[in-house]
């Protein structure tokens, strides 16, 4: 399985982290960046995540200081469904009712610890379809092409 993660600088070292750990389970990572902490812009990265997830129609997991960021530009994308989880509860439901697509996550607002369960419980979980597909039909078609 691959993946695609990204982050800005306040969450350069939470995203190495989460490299590690998705390495160490064996999952081929694709990493855009940034490739550091010196400052840039979330955007820039969520952007280029955004473009790699739906060319390969992969998942992705992206962050930054509080999470907020990069999910209200991932969802600006039409084909993305970015949910913002700071607990295993919120990733688990946004993937059985949702089909988020992008994991958001904060790294000032939780431990190793919390991100490690928060990643735990996304790939545990698929989506239940049923009445949650007929949900996402009715705004599949919003946002900007990538």
């Amino acid at each position: 399985m691959k993946i695609v993660i990204g982050s800005d600088h306040a969450a350069f070292e939470m995203k190495e982290f989460v490299k590690e750990l998705l390495l160490s389970q064996k999952l081929k990572v694709i990493d855009v960046g940034t490739h550091s902490s010196d400052r840039c812009d979330y955007p820039d990265y969520t952007s280029a995540l955004v473009k790699v997830a739906l060319e390969q129609n992969i998942s992705g997991i992206l962050l930054c200081g509080s999470g907020i960021g990069v999910s209200i530009v991932a969802n600006r994308y039409k084909g993305i469904r970015a949910a913002l989880c700071r607990s295993a509860d919120d990733a688990e439901m946004a993937r059985k009712h949702n089909d988020a697509n992008v994991l958001c996550l904060g790294a000032r607002t939780n431990s190793k610890a919390e991100i490690k369960e928060i990643i735990a419980a996304w790939f545990s979980s698929t989506f239940e379809g049923g009445r949650h597909s007929d949900r996402l039909k009715k705004f599949q078609d919003l946002g900007e092409p990538c």
